[in-house]
């Protein structure tokens, strides 16, 4: 592809206007795919919109409904909206797509036949003629009929029915919560068991309308899974399960559907999306964009490390990678390609540096919420323990572009784009007063949304400082910052609508961790990795003539790497919160068994799932980055997935020395992770980049990653040779190349 974009958007370099980030956002992220709507339906969806951002800020602030009666009402707004904001999408073949749902609705219509049949044996099935027709109705209404579809512009007839279905199924928890949940606990009745199945079809549907095929489809195989055990071979099998107790077990109670990730997205994430979408209408991004381009811009290939550390600090913000390398990316792929790069790299640049937001703290992305509720840890200690791990993702990104900005010997940028500190700060240092105490609060170990509740307040307070303090003096603050009530508005209902991706999406994997609970499928991975893994190194130790090598230390070893590619594969379809609740659920035990701490091995499938973005072939924010930088899509997503390749190491880091996570923390164990860890990413930074102090030969680049994946072991010896490796690699290419040509740009 040329350097004009396939739509024709990037005919120049110039930074995108604010039209077509959003239409970039819109194509490349299935999650801020709105409908442009206007009139009645326009003031429906605000108003539901501002009404769920109102529920959740006066909860944060005042306190929680009981767990069944909060989730039931944040699932009721949600899914209900999402049909109302969200077009079909149409990705496929129109064949392909009525096979789909053909598939799809073969599906619903079993689910209804097998209930009324079980009901029939306990002499429940009263009104089952009619559930089959809501079934049959509701089937037909998701078949991909043109008619059907309301398009970007308006709302169809068939969403407004799917809305008010999809709210029904949550809102009869809240009309009949004692008879459910006090009087007949334990005994649920026909059409108790009824609303589970209509329940099943609306979460389906909207994950699929929101995410793709991917997910839903994996909900509803291991829905199956739970039903068909006895037919399937080896160690797949299990008992089974009636239709009963599936329902019972995915729809009433908090095991599936209701369970803790919708759980942890109604009392955590929603807070911190609506927080980030305020804080950015007052102007915080841009913040972070001039400071960023104060803090690296003079030096070496400036354009990139300003995307880099832009992209850190307007992810502690953004819990959307995609819309992060779009947002920035719309002004610093245009700089890099100015400066010298090309086009495929400062793409992937951004791609990959927008991923390491949702691992940068204080901010980290739903998956980071749902690590601390499933692993019962502070979320101020999770914001603690990631900060290493996050540094060295930073740092292995920035040598990598320092050392490509030498290679092709780069200058810093225009000190017309560089802004003076003293102005930037004097003109929005009251930006910063609601992160700053809203961190303050969760070290201080507050919960996370009461510290949200007042980042809000004072998002909201401070924009108006300007203007209060004006007749003080202050007359440099930019009164731009205040949020006026038309804009508030906009931001509850942009809030609402950024939430409502990774809300349908928690609500699927439900059904994945209600089958697991039940089938006990994560042990029985575990077992086969620990197998498989087994197998691998007997193999490996009937070749080693040292005797250095441990069967534990290699078992484990084998096992790192299998749990990491089903990370990867998995991570390359679906979101990555998704990714980690069903991966920690699944994968991680088989790395506990192997003595790996608990905290270490959420952190690990963690970080695997953070790189699904830039993962091809479904690199979303790389081909993101790509539509911007007007580059070819998957080999943009290749070269992003090569630069997180720091973010791809520090995983192993952490679990052969968990002092990094500060778990049984030593300070030897953590001076010599930190030694050898940073001895890696550079052998592995100068082996991608094939420069250091001059170009690198093929043979060096070879030892170089040799020398950087022995500097991640805990091993002594491994280190020691890895470290000699890399001296003798490094230190021989510096010799050859000690008096460079001089080449323009360099400092």
């Amino acid at each position: 592809m040329s350097n004009s974009d396939r739509d024709g958007r990037m005919a120049t370099d110039a930074p995108l206007s604010k039209e077509e980030v959003e239409r970039l956002v819109e194509e490349y992220d299935p999650e801020s795919n709105f409908r442009q709507l206007a009139g009645f339906a326009a003031i429906i969806v605000t108003l539901l919109g501002v009404m769920l951002s109102i529920f959740h800020l006066y909860t944060a602030g005042f306190g929680l409904l009981n767990e069944i009666a909060h989730r039931s009402v944040h699932l009721a707004f949600v899914l209900a909206l999402i049909y109302l904001v969200f077009p079909e999408q149409r990705r496929m073949r129109p064949g392909r797509e009525w096979t789909v749902s053909l598939c799809f609705v073969a599906f619903y219509l079993y689910l209804a036949y097998d209930l009324v049949r079980a009901l029939a044996v306990r002499e429940q099935a009263e009104g089952a003629w009619i559930f089959v027709l809501v079934i049959a109705f509701v089937s037909f209404l998701s078949l991909p009929f043109p008619f059907f579809s309301g398009g970007k512009g308006r709302i169809s007839w068939r969403d407004w029915i799917m809305a008010a279905v999809s709210a029904s199924v949550s809102l009869y928890f809240i009309v009949f919560f004692r008879d459910i949940f006090i009087d007949r606990v334990g005994a649920p009745i026909g059409r108790d068991y009824m609303m589970g199945v209509l329940a099943i079809i609306v979460v389906v549907e909207a994950t699929r309308r929101t995410m793709g095929l991917s997910l839903p489809v994996i909900g509803v195989l291991c829905l199956l899974y739970g039903m068909l055990g006895p037919y399937l071979p080896g160690v797949l099998g299990h008992r089974g399960y009636s239709i009963l107790r599936i329902i019972n077990h995915i729809y009433i109670g908090t095991e599936g559907i209701y369970g803790i990730a919708v759980g942890v997205v109604a009392t955590y994430v929603f807070h911190f999306v609506l927080f980030g979408v305020l804080m950015q209408l007052t102007g915080l991004g841009q913040l972070f964009m001039n400071m960023a381009a104060i803090v690296a811009g003079r030096f070496s290939g400036g354009a990139a490390k300003v995307s880099v550390v832009s992209s850190g600090l307007f992810g502690m913000i953004s819990g959307s990678a995609i819309a992060n390398t779009v947002t920035t990316g719309a002004l610093t792929i245009p700089l890099m390609k100015k400066g010298g790069y090309s086009p495929r790299f400062a793409g992937a640049v951004e791609a990959s540096a927008s991923c390491g937001g949702q691992i940068t703290p204080p901010i980290m992305g739903a998956s980071a919420f749902v690590m601390a509720e499933m692993l019962g840890v502070p979320y101020s200690y999770l914001i603690l323990i990631a900060i290493f791990p996050a540094i060295f993702h930073y740092f292995a990104m920035l040598l990598m572009v320092h050392l490509e900005a030498k290679r092709r010997g780069l200058a810093g940028m225009d000190p017309r784009y560089i802004p003076l500190f003293f102005e930037v700060m004097g003109r929005s240092w009251h930006l910063i007063i609601p992160l700053g105490v809203m961190v303050a609060l969760l070290i201080m170990q507050y919960t996370p949304f009461l510290a949200a509740f007042w980042g809000i307040i004072l998002t909201v307070v401070c924009g108006y400082l300007p203007l209060l303090l004006r007749p003080l003096g202050f007359r440099a603050l930019d009164p731009a910052s205040a949020l006026t009530p038309r804009q508030l508005v906009q931001g509850f209902e942009l809030g609402a609508k950024y939430a409502l991706g990774i809300g349908a999406a928690c609500a699927c994997v439900g059904f994945i961790l209600g089958i697991a609970t039940l089938s006990g499928i994560g042990f029985k991975f575990s077992a086969a990795v620990l197998q498989i893994a087994g197998s691998l190194a007997d193999l490996v130790l009937a070749v080693d003539f040292t005797g250095w090598i441990g069967r534990n230390g290699v078992t484990l070893f084998f096992a790192l790497v299998f749990v990491a590619i089903a990370c990867i594969i998995m991570g390359a379809g679906i979101p990555t919160t998704p990714t980690y609740i069903i991966l920690a659920s699944i994968a991680a035990p088989a790395l506990h068994d192997l003595g790996v701490p608990l905290l270490v091995t959420h952190f690990f499938v963690f970080y695997y799932g953070v790189l699904a973005d830039v993962t091809p072939p479904v690199a979303l924010a790389a081909f993101a980055g790509a539509g911007i930088a007007g580059s070819e899509p998957m080999r943009t997503g290749t070269t992003a997935f090569r630069l997180s390749m720091g973010k791809a190491l520090v995983p192993f880091m952490f679990v052969y020395a968990p002092s990094m996570l500060l778990v049984n923390f030593t300070w030897n164990e953590f001076a010599l992770a930190m030694a050898s860890g940073i001895l890696s990413i550079l052998c592995m930074s100068v082996a991608y980049i094939g420069y250091f102090r001059g170009e690198v030969s093929g043979w060096t680049k070879v030892a170089l990653t040799i020398a950087g994946l022995l500097l991640v072991s805990n091993d002594l010896r491994a280190i020691a040779i890895g470290s000699a490796i890399a001296a003798l690699a490094l230190g021989g290419n510096w010799f050859l190349h000690r008096v460079p040509a001089a080449q323009p740009g360099e400092d």
